[in-house]
């Protein structure tokens, strides 16, 4: 999967999102920008959710679930819809799974060890997971090991403010979470914070 085409490849991590707020979200999200929706499954309604946004999202854009520990994750998320996979570690079955299924593929790595056998396994992008942990210093040394081109999305403490270092540091993606969506955010905070990372990351781009 070539992901280039993703843009901005910022992955919005709807952690607690319920199904009956997921049209409304899935709407401010779209229409400000974002292309990559994620629905963590450790909590209740992810996977409806995750089929009402897939049913509702643009052309191009992909919905998916997030904390995918297991094969059985996978086809839940593919069965609802969903043609993303990303989780906070390296289980090379479920990457591998998920990528005979089509599905985009964004496991979480710390460590070079892990993001070679994630990328064997079949990953399209690597989550740098906890960012705050690898740093500005530890993605520098990834990017300097992996294949040329490897996408490392770092996730964890990202704030529009942070992501032309990050970007400055071989960051080629994000993914978002509390920092854009907390359970009970309303349509218009959520649109703004949204507009303000995409701002981010264009700015980014340009400088």
């Amino acid at each position: 999967m070539d992901t280039t085409q993703l843009n901005p490849p910022l992955v919005a991590i709807l952690r607690g999102l319920q199904p009956g707020e997921a049209e409304a979200a899935g709407a401010a999200l779209f229409a400000a920008g974002f292309r990559l929706l994620e629905v963590p499954l450790n909590r209740p309604g992810a996977l409806e959710a995750i089929a009402l946004l897939a049913r509702m999202a643009p052309a191009g854009a992909i919905v998916g679930g997030g904390t995918m520990l297991s094969v059985a994750d996978v086809e839940a998320v593919h069965a609802a819809g969903g043609r993303m996979l990303v989780a906070p570690n390296c289980n090379t079955q479920v990457i591998a799974r998920a990528a005979a299924l089509g599905m985009l593929c964004a496991p979480g790595v710390a460590t070079p060890s892990e993001a070679f056998d994630a990328l064997a396994a079949g990953a399209h992008a690597l989550k740098i997971f906890p960012a705050e942990m690898v740093g500005y210093a530890g993605l520098k040394a990834f990017k300097t090991v992996l294949p040329p081109g490897t996408p490392l999305w770092p996730v964890g403490g990202v704030s529009p403010g942070s992501m032309a270092d990050w970007v400055a540091a071989g960051a080629s993606g994000f993914g978002i979470g509390g920092a854009l969506y907390a359970p009970g955010a309303t349509p218009a905070i959520l649109s703004s914070r949204a507009h303000a990372f995409v701002d981010a990351w264009q700015a980014a781009q340009n400088s």
